[in-house]
């Protein structure tokens, strides 16, 4: 909240300074000027709110600008709608284009978004141009010229495009400290971690090109008053979705400033150039956008706010009085305690006759195997065993060819990992997956999204959940501060967070060292004590067989035993998997 309030202070001063500074101003082309770097920093945080914070790069958001702005025009020339209502209406449309836009595409990943967010405006620009509004000029209404947004000082103009950047600026403000602008951001840096955490990232994606949408096509519609005619280039062109990106990326994008600063550098710079040099370099803007580009990719990747904070050191994030109160609070860690019900069925997973293959490798063999409530249950096998498969077969990023997986009685399949994860069953990862970007202790509170109903509740779970694992010391650290023990406790934490009532560890002893080995197994036995059920992978026999109650013994994908520990160390065929026929027979010889 504090820092939400320190936003709003800055928003508000950057505004009226901006304002005041417009009032002292009285050349028409230089008020334009002032009027068109907040229409294109409101442009730019549009990007930004869903590019910036999920990571997906959009060469689409002209398609939502350009909707805006013939809404704007053709209302206005059709049925004499007011732009003080038409803006609105463009907002609505923008954001519903978003949804149908998204629908679809998000089936798609990476580059392939990329550019199917580019054929949107190219489609829009050509349907435009069929139906005949190459030009569209707004009708001047000079008998109520307030009433339809029609200013004979210019200045009016700067003030009203300030007002919509001060909204943009407090929307994206809010949205960013919030649930969903941490999700967002952990959907950017790990989409698997992310949706393995219990975060719908479909769904957070979606809300975000809706809002960004939504933004773009109202200041898509602003623009259009100010410039009084709308050509489907101007606003559908590449250079539109380009300059949106570039102005956030320049300055910094997932950041609430980058687009503002972006926009002030180099809107007037364009701008000013093309006056006076247009005639000569014709595309000149389109020129400086490029070197823009250029420069940040060479000289700061990530924009100037983050080269910034880089050189004078970024400082750490308070944490909120509730997640301090969870972090050392004694016995706060009883959050995460599992209860039992008196009429609950002893087995809480039930895997029956389970097939998959990838091509023409047999991963899962006809596997069977149940997991008692409460246990401490070991997976092992050789290399290639099908472990990690299984893994991912149980938390739903695979899915099985045939054969079910119930969890408490109920069928697992088809479930989407985030669905499977608030049902009660969380997952480590065999190489960390941590949110690098985010302190240790939001990598957490990230987890307990999907088990709390507000962010206090989650700063709750998140801070219970460090202080099991011994990590609140830790607490304001980053990914690339932390040890391979901190982090591979960390990841634990996270899926404590979403308080599960199985957790699937995938070899968190790898890369230890003995010392860290013991710390890692008295968290867990501390986990099972909680009334937890575990299920671990793990190539150590020796640290399995000192931590488990039973074994489930995996070859070329299939069951190839099952039992306590001191009966599997024994067992030939496990000799034999493990070591090969010589070892067993060297074995069976003493």
């Amino acid at each position: 909240m504090m820092i939400l309030k320190r936003d709003l202070l800055h928003i508000m001063l950057f505004c009226v300074g901006y304002a005041a500074l417009a009032a002292l101003v009285g050349n028409s082309y230089y008020l334009l000027i002032m009027t068109l770097v907040p229409v294109w920093a409101v442009m730019g945080l549009s990007w930004n709110l869903f590019s910036g914070y999920s990571g997906l790069v959009s060469f689409g958001h002209a398609a939502f600008f350009g909707v805006g702005a013939y809404t704007v025009a053709l209302t206005l020339q059709i049925w004499q709608l007011s732009p003080w209502y038409s803006l609105v209406l463009a907002g609505l449309l923008g954001g519903f284009g978003g949804l149908l836009v998204g629908l679809p595409t998000f089936r798609l990943r990476g580059h392939y978004f990329a550019l199917a967010m580019l054929a949107y405006p190219l489609v829009m620009l050509y349907i435009f141009e069929w139906l005949g509004y190459q030009e569209v000029a707004l009708m001047m209404m000079r008998e109520r010229p307030f009433a339809f947004m029609q200013f004979e000082n210019p200045q009016v103009y700067v003030y009203l495009a300030v007002v919509l950047l001060a909204l943009a600026l407090v929307v994206t403000a809010i949205l960013a400290r919030s649930r969903f602008g941490m999700s967002l951001l952990a959907i950017k840096q790990n989409e698997e971690a992310a949706e393995a955490a219990g975060i719908d990232t479909r769904y957070w994606k979606l809300l975000a090109l809706c809002i960004s949408a939504a933004m773009a096509g109202t200041v898509g519609g602003f623009y259009a008053v100010v410039l009084l005619v709308v050509t489907p280039f101007a606003v559908f062109g590449m250079l539109v979705s380009a300059q949106a990106l570039v102005i956030a990326m320049f300055g910094g994008a997932g950041t609430l400033w980058g687009p503002v600063l972006g926009a002030v550098i180099l809107v007037p710079l364009s701008e000013i150039l093309h006056a006076y040099y247009g005639a000569k370099v014709p595309g000149i803007q389109g020129v400086i956008y490029g070197f823009a580009v250029i420069a940040v990719i060479i000289y700061a990747p990530d924009g100037l706010i983050w080269k910034l904070r880089a050189f004078f050191g970024a400082r750490q994030t308070p944490l909120p009085a509730s997640s301090v109160a969870g972090l050392h609070t004694k016995g706060s860690a009883s959050l995460l305690a599992c209860g039992v019900e008196a009429n609950a069925a002893e087995f809480i997973l039930e895997v029956k006759q389970l097939q998959k293959s990838f091509g023409g490798l047999q991963a899962i063999d006809n596997l069977s195997f149940n997991v008692k409530r409460g246990e401490l249950l070991g997976i092992i096998g050789p290399n290639g065993a099908g472990k990690t498969t299984l893994f991912n077969l149980l938390n739903g990023f695979v899915q099985p060819d045939s054969g079910s997986i119930e969890f408490e009685g109920a069928s697992l399949l088809k479930l989407k990992p985030n669905k499977i994860c608030r049902r009660g069953i969380a997952r480590t990862f065999q190489v960390a997956k941590p949110f690098p970007r985010l302190s240790l202790f939001d990598n957490v509170v990230i987890g307990a999204y999907g088990a709390s109903h507000n962010n206090n509740q989650a700063c709750m779970l998140a801070g219970a959940a460090l202080q099991l694992v011994g990590l609140q010391d830790s607490a304001h650290n980053l990914p690339a501060q932390l040890s391979n023990r901190e982090l591979r406790l960390m990841e634990l934490a996270r899926a404590l967070a979403a308080n599960p009532k199985l957790i699937l560890v995938d070899e968190i002893f790898a890369g230890l060292d003995p010392e860290s080995v013991q710390v890692v197994e008295q968290v867990l036995r501390k986990v099972t004590a909680l009334g937890i059920t575990v299920v671990i992978i793990e190539h150590s026999m020796k640290t399995m067989v000192q931590l488990v109650a039973r074994f489930v013994v995996l070859d070329h994908g299939a069951l190839l035993a099952t039992g306590i520990p001191q009966d599997i160390v024994r067992n030939p065929k496990v000799i034999e998997a493990y070591l090969g026929k010589k070892w067993l027979a060297h074995a069976q010889a003493h």
